[in-house]
């Protein structure tokens, strides 16, 4: 088996360098480093990564707690801590601390003593426990998606990555306002998360922009799940006079709402307006399609990655909240007709579906 002396040897360098290009622990220049990379392709050297983690206290691994992986957002936001992780070396172990604050502490002191060298948390609705510890034990951490006030004695303590949810929610509503919806819905999400403050803090944006009061029969909770949206959507339409137009705050709740809307045989813009945070690979397909925002969330995973590395790199450096935008992706379930380039060309003789199938 190869050694770090037969690939110094190969590419006639010393062994600290070597090191250095190994372990990042030095600028190395361009061609020198290229010859190194070449020499341990060609010798198929593999670094023993236990005996460096010894020597460098560092295990180039990251850990990651994220509830929800199933879900397509988290699943994205996976993929890229995941590439950019591998993209600087590092490995990831990751936990789901399944929205519960004590099994989240539980799982962040287990990634914790498998000496990750940081940590990336998408923080519960209850996340005390897990600010208190990560302090106490100056882990260096990223909040990841859910922003948390973790300020002590006036200072931030964790860097912050997380999208914009204000002005995208706003946005939402005021579109929805400007099709002449006076009754307009919401279907937020888990309380105690700071999505789901931000985004009802848009809604009522929202609403303020277009004139039109905040009732708070229009506001449901539904958790952040698809059967929480469904039995919010529910009591929306109970109501003696329901709203015209709904919002529902994350995709998980947006198929509760479908779910919902398709018991009633209702059909979506025909009886009720519809649009959602959160764009997903199958929004598209639906018909007719939804209107959503739609978050960075692989690059939020990325952004993760670089500010924990960025902080590895430089503990002292000032704390910040990195806030990446959305995007408005309209399409026609708010009730807007479809575009002349989306339009089917009878010609092509296919079948439509069903009034009201997606619903």
């Amino acid at each position: 088996m190869p050694t770090m002396a037969d690939v110094a040897r190969s590419a006639g360098v010393s062994v600290a360098t070597v090191s250095h290009v190994l372990n990042g622990t030095r600028p190395v220049l361009p061609h020198t480093r290229q010859a190194v990379l070449d020499a341990i392709d060609a010798l198929g050297y593999t670094p023993n990564t236990l005996a460096r983690s010894l020597v460098t206290a560092r295990t180039r691994s990251i850990g990651l707690a994220v509830s929800a992986i199933s879900n397509p957002y988290f699943t994205e936001i996976l993929q890229g801590v995941e590439a950019a992780a591998l993209e600087h070396g590092y490995g990831l172990l990751i936990a789901d601390p399944h929205e519960d604050p004590r099994h989240e502490r539980t799982v962040v002191q287990l990634l914790h003593e498998r000496r990750v060298d940081g940590m990336i948390v998408a923080p519960s609705a209850d996340p005390r426990e897990l600010v208190a510890y990560l302090r106490r034990h100056h882990v260096p951490a990223v909040l990841l998606d859910r922003v948390v006030d973790d300020r002590a004695e006036g200072a931030q303590a964790f860097d912050q990555v997380c999208a914009d949810s204000v002005e995208p929610m706003t946005r939402l509503v005021t579109h929805l306002a400007g099709l002449g919806h006076r009754r307009i819905g919401l279907v937020a999400g888990r309380p105690g998360l700071s999505t789901t403050s931000e985004r009802i803090t848009g809604y009522r944006h929202g609403l303020a922009a277009a004139g039109l009061p905040f009732e708070k029969r229009f506001l449901a909770h539904g958790d952040s799940e698809a059967a929480g949206g469904e039995r919010a959507t529910a009591a929306l339409l109970s109501l003696a006079v329901p709203p015209t137009a709904i919002v529902t705050a994350n995709n998980a709740m947006t198929i509760g709402a479908l779910r919902a809307l398709r018991e009633r045989g209702l059909t979506v813009p025909g009886d009720l307006a519809l649009a959602c945070f959160d764009d997903f690979a199958w929004a598209d397909l639906f018909s007719p399609r939804l209107t959503a925002i739609a978050q960075p969330s692989r690059e939020l995973g990325a952004e993760a990655v670089r500010v924990l590395l960025e902080r590895l790199a430089e503990p002292d450096r000032p704390v910040r909240t990195v806030q990446l935008p959305c995007t408005f992706v309209h399409r026609t379930s708010c009730g807007c007709p479809e575009p002349p380039s989306r339009r089917p060309d009878p010609s092509e003789g296919l079948a439509q579906p069903e009034k009201g199938a997606d619903s």
